[in-house]
């Protein structure tokens, strides 16, 4: 027993010693440089352990350094979807919790992870575990070992959401006590026990619903808020004392008002905004996630091109946006299907690109680390056949997925 032991230590102590040695060029016709828009022709980045060592036309290339050749495909950096649920799949979304354990849901979300990985996902801000409770931080501890394959990941664990808020499990026979798909906080003072509650068992931010839910007739938009601004302001500051975030769910005025003067990260979905909502996020540097994915997936057209009207307004107002998908609810691998229709609704290619990359790293907390090829960056590099400033559609044939110097797909 004492020999395996020795031998289990050796491995785990000169594995990441001998990873740092590794030394790969990465070579493609293409190379994008997303901050300005620039293509190398070719591209090639020599990428020492977990790090981007050079990017350029040519590289250095040191004796012994393997080289792999992609050919007719573009270099990028690995994308960032900043709205995910990874323990959510198609099917009955409410009826997720009733009916599954957390084990099983734990399963689904590692399943999903590594799904994600694969289309060329390398970091991801999951967006609430839907009732599984702090069991994202399993995941995410799990990845970051490599125990099991999957995205960088921000985790908020259960989101927080009023009594008979937008995640109750309103509608059921209430003798049954059918439990919420988020916790729950109806004021100031329990929001701040919730909050200290969730960054105990391991959140690294906290998703909050502040409006929901949402009505839509005669082409009429309204959603009822949540929390005060007051209570908004509490939760922001309860979280700015440990160095961390919040997040809104928020689809309309006046909670995304309340959402932008308390001084929230991100307003996702941000179906309405007025011009002082547009105008607080632009100085503050609020990002919107539209989440045009999951609004298609949910098949509402009349919804979706109201979306995409208010969309146009808000790119126009200078509002910064990160791309999101909301994926869960539609297979997990499938999201990049966010970025056509960002570029459908009025978003250039390249802006678009820079929302799931330079922007989602910003939201994340990892600018600087991730988000672009650089020298001093993670490795996390991706590549797709043809161009995606025109084709933006070729983000969802990721064919070579990087993550931290180690390949997943080739």
């Amino acid at each position: 027993m004492r020999i395996v032991l020795f031998l289990l230590l050796t491995v785990l102590l000169i594995e990441p010693a001998a990873h740092a040695q590794t030394v790969t060029v990465i070579r493609a016709k293409r190379l994008l440089d997303v901050e300005t828009g620039r293509m190398l022709s070719p591209g090639e980045v020599l990428v020492r352990g977990d790090r981007i060592v050079e990017v350029a036309a040519t590289v250095t290339h040191p004796q012994g350094a393997e080289i792999i050749e992609l050919g007719d495909r573009t270099l990028l950096p690995g994308l960032i979807d900043a709205h995910v649920h990874l323990f959510l799949h198609p099917g009955a979304e409410d009826l997720q919790t009733v009916q599954e354990s957390v084990p099983q849901r734990t399963i689904v979300a590692t399943i999903a992870a590594r799904e994600d990985l694969m289309a060329g996902f390398t970091a991801e801000r999951d967006m609430g575990t839907e009732g599984a409770g702090s069991a994202d931080t399993a995941v995410r501890d799990a990845i970051n070992r490599g125990l099991i394959p999957g995205p960088r990941l921000r985790i908020s664990g259960n989101a927080v959401d009023i009594l008979g808020g937008h995640e109750d499990a309103i509608g059921y026979n209430p003798a049954q006590r059918v439990l919420p798909n988020a916790t729950w906080a109806n004021n100031a003072a329990e929001l701040v026990t919730v909050i200290r509650a969730q960054f105990k068992e391991g959140a690294d931010f906290i998703k909050i619903y502040e409006t929901g839910k949402d009505s839509f007739r005669d082409g009429n938009f309204s959603t009822p808020f949540q929390y005060t601004e007051a209570d908004l302001r509490a939760a922001v500051a309860e979280a700015a004392r440990v160095g961390k975030r919040v997040a809104v769910h928020a689809t309309g005025e006046p909670g995304t008002l309340y959402a932008a003067r308390a001084g929230v990260a991100s307003i996702d979905h941000a179906y309405q905004l007025s011009d002082e909502t547009m105008r607080l996020m632009r100085d503050k540097q609020i990002f919107a996630v539209p989440t045009f994915a999951i609004a298609e997936h949910l098949g509402q057209p009349a919804e979706l091109e109201y979306h995409a009207r208010e969309f146009r307004r808000q790119l126009a107002a200078g509002v910064p946006m990160a791309a999101g998908s909301d994926v869960g609810p539609f297979p997990h691998g499938t999201q990049a299907r966010e970025f056509e229709l960002m570029v459908k609704f009025g978003m250039a290619p390249l802006a678009a690109l820079q929302a799931g990359t330079l922007n989602g790293a910003k939201l994340l907390g990892w600018q600087d680390q991730i988000g672009a090829l650089k020298p001093g960056y993670f490795a996390d590099v991706i590549a797709v056949p043809g161009d995606p400033l025109s084709d933006i559609s070729v983000l969802t044939r990721v064919s070579f997925v990087m993550k931290g110097g180690i390949v997943y797909r080739k």
